[in-house]
């Protein structure tokens, strides 16, 4: 299969790297394991959380790149559902950000090894329903249908998207390993950026689907 850049990459990654930084379920599942067990638990966390989520990203592609290459309306359907949806995280995210960030003061009693550690974050990634949602309704909305292979285009995308993951998870991962002690009782600011990182996926969101009605 080769290999195919979609012409708005760079906006891609600009999307991705937006929601990435926006703590998440995934960001706090290993903040909290952080916290609890140190920065190596969290690390092998989200080494499997990644590959979890890769795995998903590449089910989706394989299943909805034939789909997209064929109808143009069904892709502009697809990039309409993948800008709702971001207004529905952004929403979601400043709602229930004190619930989020309360959830990584949880500790647990027992260290799992890293390989457990990394079963549990594959998990966590492949099952993750949004995650599903966010592969099907958000990547197809950069594919250059023009260039074709849209299934390799969409296979890149989550690549890439693991890649960026894996970087920012991780660090948040070692920062929150580093310094447990002070992040359990500073909840306040982890709010803060929650709601920030909401607003942010609703502008996004509300970009989408303009766009997508513009070329509709």
């Amino acid at each position: 299969m080769p290999i195919v850049i979609p012409s708005r990459i760079w906006e891609y990654v600009v999307a991705a790297v937006v929601i990435i930084l926006a703590p998440g379920p995934s960001v706090l599942f290993v903040i909290a394991r952080a916290i609890a067990w140190g920065r190596a638990t969290a690390v092998a966390t989200v080494a499997g959380n990644v590959l979890g989520a890769f795995t998903l990203s590449v089910v989706v592609a394989v299943g909805l790149g034939p789909l997209l290459q064929r109808s143009h309306l069904f892709y502009i359907i697809i990039q309409i559902l993948g800008g709702l949806y971001l207004i529905y995280l952004g929403i979601d995210a400043i709602r229930h950000s004190p619930m989020h960030a309360e959830d990584m003061t949880n500790q647990g009693d027992i260290r799992p090894s890293k390989a457990r550690s990394m079963r549990d974050g594959f998990w966590v990634g492949a099952l993750n329903p949004k995650g599903m949602v966010f592969f099907a309704a958000i990547l197809p909305a950069f594919v250059d249908r023009a260039k074709g292979h849209i299934t390799s285009q969409l296979m890149l995308m989550g690549a890439i998207f693991a890649v960026l993951a894996f970087v920012s998870d991780g660090g948040w991962g070692v920062l929150a390993g580093t310094i447990r002690g002070w992040l359990a009782t500073e909840i306040r600011r982890l709010v803060t950026m929650r709601i920030v990182g909401g607003c942010v996926m609703i502008l996004l969101g509300i970009f989408t689907v303009v766009n997508a009605l513009r070329h509709s």
